[in-house]
């Protein structure tokens, strides 16, 4: 079994990535703790992706109780909702077959609540294959503590640990593309 420093590759893989915003509902943000830091974060990522990348993935659970999406948290366009009672998205069959019927492979994950909904889907999907990375900065938990032990639960699983502004870089990979400078907007921002 390979250790943590000897992974092929601590950067994304060149394959095709999907951003999953688990679970940003009205009533399950309310008690989060950061929860003004993490919806910042969000939106940056939501933003910089919808420049770079595609294939945007959210869910929402049991929303008819615990409320629809955050507002300001929905992306602009292109994207798949994805309802659910579980709390592994990776449950949902349908949400599996978009994944392989678009080839994508890596998982950038973010949301709430990371020790719940968001830890059951990254545990079922390193499982199926998936490599995935941990927005850090980009999710939470009411506690702390729970927030850090399911991120540490989740790296020793396999997932990748990093934060908003280094996985917008990673996506972005170069200053002379010529998005760069509104992904720098939004960084900045």
């Amino acid at each position: 079994m390979m250790k943590e420093h000897e992974k092929s590759s601590d950067k994304l893989s060149p394959k095709v990535n999907a951003l999953l915003i688990i679970d940003v509902q009205e009533k399950i943000i309310r008690p989060i703790f950061n929860k003004d830091l993490i919806t910042k974060n969000i939106k940056k990522l939501i933003e910089a992706y919808q420049i770079l990348e595609e294939n945007i993935f959210l869910s929402e659970q049991n929303p008819f109780k615990l409320g629809a999406t955050i507002p300001e948290l929905l992306p602009k366009n292109g994207f798949r909702k994805f309802e659910k009672m579980e709390f592994s998205l990776a449950k949902l069959e349908e949400f599996l077959k978009e994944l392989k019927d678009k080839k994508i492979s890596n998982l950038i994950v973010c949301g709430i609540e990371t020790h719940i909904c968001i830890q059951q889907t990254v545990l079922d999907c390193l499982q199926t294959g998936f490599e995935v990375i941990l927005i850090s900065d980009a999710m939470g938990s009411r506690n702390r503590v729970d927030h850090e032990i399911a991120l540490k639960r989740m790296t020793k699983s396999g997932a990748i640990l990093t934060t908003t502004e280094s996985i917008i870089f990673e996506l972005c990979k170069t200053a002379d593309r010529k998005e760069f400078k509104e992904i720098r907007n939004i960084i900045m921002s």
